[in-house]
């Protein structure tokens, strides 16, 4: 099947065929480079589709085991992580995260919860001194950074978006209570026994089946309508004393994704590194056995999973937000397949979740990043073909 010019690879079981139509449009419509989908339906994959390019910038085909970049995807893993050692008693969700970080009690921080962490509530989105990317690749120097770090909100009692400073504060987290790097601990306690294809610092071995990424434009064809962000949300990009731009620059200068030393880092809130079907694994592992195998969590940490902590207005998104326990929750800002899906997008691109009222569990990776920092409009063509084949299978 082609779109545009763009021949679309895998498999679809039958009734998922619009995902595979959707995802054909995407290249013919909307612009894309490159790209993977797939999608579990009560642990058994039913979409498998690849398409375009390796590389953004590239002529070399996307091959079945390419991987890319996925941002901010990578939060709901680390989440999964944390509810894991929750869930074999080994973390208290609400007890303060000084009971396990001792040094984290520093300025007026002795009462943030774990669960505040989860939530984007602790109060420390922003650093006063922004890291640099080698800085930030070292998880002793962020750890200390965001210890020190005053909270510009009282932890607990208000929520918002902490794109750069989660990898530090769930990363140490990870790491006081297991004793290992959260790379290390992740690899071998989720990516390992759920079979996926998913690292947080790349192994050099596995340097060969990512692609470049970069940014791309959005096409505009005749007549069609330009959307605009609001002028508020606008402002808070465009001002760099707003929490907004602060919190997005908490790395200054923005890291080269592309760069092999970025890509070893561990840094749980962007840099992860996934196939579509390894994300989609993960998330179908969440919520009942993959191909028969492993289940990580138990129907009452799914709950704890997607039990909304925040909502509302965004103080760094500046848009109203939904946050279970790590995990976007179903909304304005990141619509999914139903009220009761839980999952994370990557900024501009990626995304993964899962819904288990219908046992869909769904991966999307892509190498061209687009300036939408939640609902990125390929992805959400992907979610409404998905809903569309479940309408006429009657799920």
């Amino acid at each position: 099947m082609e779109g545009g010019d763009v021949i679309v690879n895998g498999t679809v079981a039958e009734g998922f065929e619009p995902v595979r139509e959707a995802f054909a449009a995407n290249f013919a419509l909307l612009g894309e480079h490159g790209a993977a989908v797939a999608v579990y339906r009560d642990g058994r994959r039913v979409v498998d589709l690849w398409a375009g390019t390796e590389d953004v910038d590239g002529t070399a085909p996307w091959e079945p085991g390419t991987a890319q970049i996925v941002r901010s995807a990578t939060k709901g893993v680390v989440a999964a992580g944390l509810l894991l050692l929750h869930q074999r008693g080994e973390l208290d969700l609400d007890a303060p995260v000084g009971t396990y970080w001792p040094e984290y009690k520093a300025a007026g921080k002795e009462r943030t919860l774990v669960r505040h962490l989860l939530a984007h509530r602790a109060g420390v989105p922003v650093l006063d001194r922004p890291l640099t990317p080698a800085e930030a690749a070292d998880p002793d120097l962020g750890a200390a950074a965001v210890a020190a770090q005053a909270p510009v909100w009282e932890p607990g009692t208000d929520h918002g978006y902490h794109a750069q400073t989660y990898s530090w504060l769930t990363g140490e987290l990870v790491r006081r209570v297991t004793g290992r790097p959260v790379g290390e601990w992740l690899a071998d306690e989720i990516a390992g026994p759920v079979g996926a294809d998913l690292w947080l610092g790349l192994p050099e071995a596995e340097r060969g089946r990512v692609g470049r990424v970069g940014d791309i434009e959005a096409p505009q064809s005749a007549g069609a309508l330009k959307l605009r962000p609001k002028r508020s949300v606008s402002a808070a990009y465009a001002d760099p004393d707003s929490l907004t731009r602060r919190a997005f620059a908490a790395i200054t200068p923005l890291p080269d994704e592309n760069d092999p030393a970025y890509r070893a880092a561990a840094l749980p809130a962007s840099n992860g590194i996934a196939t579509a079907d390894g994300l989609a694994r993960v998330y179908a592992s969440l919520i009942g056995e993959v191909d028969g195998g492993v289940r990580l969590f138990r129907p009452e940490t799914v709950e704890l999973a997607r039990a909304e902590q925040s909502a509302g207005p965004d103080r760094v998104l500046v848009v109203a937000t939904r946050f279970g326990l790590g995990y976007m929750l179903h909304g304005s800002a990141s619509p999914l397949l139903s009220p009761g899906s839980f999952g994370h997008p990557g900024r501009g691109g990626a995304l993964a979740f899962a819904d288990p009222e219908s046992g869909i569990a769904f991966g999307y990776v892509t190498n061209g990043f687009r300036k939408s920092v939640t609902a990125d409009p390929r992805a959400q063509a992907l979610v409404r073909a998905l809903k569309v084949a479940l309408g006429a299978l009657g799920a």
